[in-house]
């Protein structure tokens, strides 16, 4: 989205944020100073708040068709494993708990996952926030039904690591969402020019156009650690409405939809 693309990354001031391997540390600092803005839907996450109800919607469509769930049952992701890998402050997770799901947050930022862990608490959710990486999950064993990898990927260090340990994390016969920013031409225009110093939707820097990610490039990683492809679905704004909608042009804010096959 170009503009809601700051990534959903976690406030215990610890001082002990996970390094190396994929955690990009100017990323975490830059969020860090962020955190505690989360929950104030306008502040300068603004955008993601506005983000959420779009990709809120296509998870829960994709997750109930996969899962043969009801769409319409308060409960419809009851007994699954959801993690979301970048969780932030909590802005999926805490809509996924409340749909039932076992919910799963980590992020590499320790100063974010004490932001979400008190509002979860706040919220009377239980959620197992982790201030942790894929890596780290990946390499315990972990699996989950459903990955949730939204608005990440463009601020790690090395993208094909970072989706190879996340693809291990997804259980056979499970899925992964993948959102993020197109490296294009209009992409820079829009969600780097437009959003970020034009409108002042996002600080300025929090996308670098040499780290947006063409969905080729996440697709090439998944499909060798044994991802399958299921579908490509574009998110644009619709300035009319004041709000985020699904839509075919990818060449902006996109989302991914791939699944892991049963053994």
């Amino acid at each position: 989205m170009s503009g809601a693309g700051a990534n959903d990354s976690q406030f215990a001031n610890s001082g002990t944020e996970p390094r190396g391997g994929t955690v990009d540390a100017a990323e975490i600092a830059r969020f860090n100073a962020m955190a505690a803005d989360w929950w104030d839907p306008t502040g300068k996450f603004r955008p993601l708040h506005k983000f959420n109800p779009v990709r809120l919607g296509y998870i829960k469509q994709q997750v109930s068709a996969r899962f043969a769930r009801d769409d319409r049952s308060p409960d419809a992701f009851k007994g699954l494993k959801f993690l979301d890998i970048g969780c932030g402050g909590g802005l999926l997770c805490e809509p996924m708990a409340r749909l039932g799901a076992d919910v799963t947050g980590a992020d590499a930022s320790s100063t974010n996952i004490g932001i979400a862990s008190v509002h979860a608490e706040q919220s009377g959710l239980a959620i197992d926030y982790r201030a942790t990486t894929a890596e780290a999950l990946a390499d315990s064993g972990e699996q989950y039904d459903v990955v949730l990898n939204m608005e990440v990927v463009e601020h790690v260090a090395d993208v094909p690591l970072y989706l190879d340990a996340c693809a291990r994390l997804v259980k056979p016969g499970g899925l992964m969402f993948v959102a993020t920013i197109n490296r294009t031409l209009k992409a820079y225009a829009l969600a780097i020019v437009g959003a970020e110093y034009v409108l002042g939707w996002l600080p300025k820097g929090t996308h670098t156009y040499e780290k947006l990610v063409r969905p080729e490039e996440i697709e090439g990683p998944l499909v060798a650690a044994g991802l399958t492809p299921i579908e490509r679905c574009g998110v644009s704004f619709n300035p009319l409405a004041d709000e985020w909608r699904q839509s075919r042009d990818l060449d902006v804010n996109y989302m991914m939809l791939f699944g892991r096959d049963h053994a």
